[in-house]
């Protein structure tokens, strides 16, 4: 798993979100103030400026402009090396991802034994969707795994709760330092912390003390993120916070968080509001679909995992022994899952990251199934998934399983994150060099990269007459899908002659 997360960070042109928290990670650094990417918790951020820190990145003290502006002036206008501080940006993600792999061991081993433990360590580390977020400065991975984890201490301290409950509060409140969207499981959560004391066959007063104690440890971990940040707490939005009314405005303005916290809510709030365009199986569509994640999860998850993750969780319902785990590993997920389905961006997987990771310690329970043969059969279907993962490796991010066509399929049903993030800048500048030099190259890019910085030297086809439009017509992918009009007219009148990266198609016209 190091090698394909190193091989993606060095290999990989920045996405289309990672430039933002790279900007938003060295103005916390350096003018000590949360300002950039307020919509976003600062603990992802500050983790990625660990990275950024070593790399010590040149930047102009005069320049002004907004988040997305910042990240592209340190990558391409400030006379820094961007795969250089890059790869140090994704270096502090992929130490964590490789991190929250022990808590996934562990975990298994505690519920199923040592093999059980391998399995889902197995599951956990070729998952494609874990390697491919998990290689990239994003928050994605960080949360996920800090809300397993919380999960994981929770589970000890049904023996030990005054040890333990402190420590999953600091990990739910790392979570929830990190991304938003954690709160979603911060109600099961605390239930699972009052679980957990009754176990010990503690008294009411007793129950209530576990589950105040893991909250205060969440929600101090969430003001020292914002304090680690400034110490003074200043706060003034740069970009307008919309008003939130009725229940939801009501529950934000009860957060026992930071202002800057509760207005990032509710800037988050206000992006649900907008109409995502969204791609799912060929169909061009505005708004969201209520299915999109399950469908996109059956289309990048390999074959062999979704077949071991509904067996682990019908054998902890199944087996006495496992029923108490199946509320801490598969009530988190299934509440998260219906957190993430109701929202408006249909985006990619990376909105449902946290099963790879539950549902690898649940798929690890099969092994206790009293079945003769579920030790081989196990074993040739963790053989199948490692066949899928390698094949597409190291492209990872445009990953679907054999049933969908493979990673060369993926723009067929999905875009953005699941297929086409702009991470394959780089490769096409050496296939442009390799194949098609001289060509003339109009380009149509989805993404964060600066081309030209790549030596690409391309024209928009869309500014032109279409009649102009002659020679190599490149496109990303995600805009492929959601092509319509003048573009969509293009690509309908050209003829594909080569691919990049499973992300980027070159037409002939």
């Amino acid at each position: 798993m190091a090698v394909a997360l190193v091989t993606c960070a060095v290999q990989q042109t920045p996405t289309i979100d990672e430039p933002v928290y790279v900007g938003a990670a060295v103005q916390y650094l350096r003018e000590h103030e949360v300002r950039l990417n307020p919509e976003h918790p600062p603990l992802g951020k500050l983790i990625v400026g660990a990275g950024v820190a070593l790399a010590e990145p040149r930047q102009d003290p005069s320049f002004e402009g907004g988040q997305s502006a910042l990240g592209r002036h340190l990558l391409y206008e400030a006379g820094n090396d961007p795969w250089r501080l890059m790869l140090f940006a994704r270096l502090p993600v992929i130490v964590l991802t490789l991190l929250f792999g022990l808590v996934v061991l562990v975990f298994a081993r505690e519920l199923a034994g040592t093999a059980g433990g391998l399995v889902a360590l197995a599951l956990y580390t070729l998952s494609p969707d874990v390697v491919a977020h998990g290689s990239l400065a994003t928050l994605d991975v960080p949360a996920a795994g800090f809300l397993l984890t919380s999960v994981w201490l929770l589970w000890r301290a049904r023996l030990r709760p005054w040890r333990y409950l402190p420590l999953a509060g600091a990990a739910l409140g790392a979570a929830l330092a990190t991304r938003m969207s954690a709160l979603a499981a911060v109600p099961v959560l605390l239930g699972l912390a009052a679980l957990s004391t009754r176990c010990t066959r503690a008294g009411p007063r007793a129950l209530l003390k576990g589950v105040a104690l893991t909250a205060l440890a969440a929600v101090a971990v969430v003001w020292a993120a914002y304090l680690t940040v400034d110490p003074r707490l200043r706060w003034a939005p740069q970009q307008h916070v919309p008003t939130v009314r009725g229940l939801r405005g009501h529950l934000v303005d009860l957060l026992p968080f930071p202002e800057a916290y509760r207005d990032g809510i509710r800037i988050q709030f206000g992006l649900e509001n907008k109409p995502w365009r969204g791609f799912l199986l060929g169909r061009r569509y505005t708004g969201s679909l209520w299915y999109y994640l399950p469908v996109a999860l059956l289309v990048k998850t390999p074959l062999g995992t979704l077949v071991l993750w509904t067996a682990g969780a019908v054998t902890t319902v199944a087996v006495p022994r496992l029923r108490a785990a199946a509320l801490y590993v598969l009530a988190p997920a299934a509440v998260l899952l219906a957190a993430a389905v109701q929202g408006s961006r249909d985006l990619g997987t990376r909105y449902a990251l946290f099963l790879p990771m539950f549902l690898a310690v649940a798929a690890g329970c099969v092994l206790a199934a009293r079945w003769r043969r579920v030790p081989a059969v196990t074993t040739a279907l963790v053989i199948l998934v490692a066949v899928s993962s390698l094949r597409t490796f190291p492209y990872y991010l445009p990953y679907s399983n054999e049933a969908f066509g493979g990673p060369g399929k993926t723009r067929l049903r999905l875009h953005d994150s699941n297929v086409d993030w702009g991470q394959d800048l780089g490769r096409l500048a050496d296939r442009l060099r390799e194949r098609h030099g001289g060509e003339r190259i109009w380009l149509v890019y989805k993404g964060s990269g600066v081309p030209s910085h790549y030596g690409i030297e391309a024209a928009d086809p869309l500014r032109v007459p279409a009649a102009r439009v002659r020679g190599l017509l490149v496109v990303s992918d995600s805009a492929a899908a959601t092509a319509t009009g003048r573009l969509a007219d293009l690509i309908a009148s050209s003829r594909p002659v080569d691919e990049v990266g499973h992300s980027i198609t070159l037409y002939r016209r």
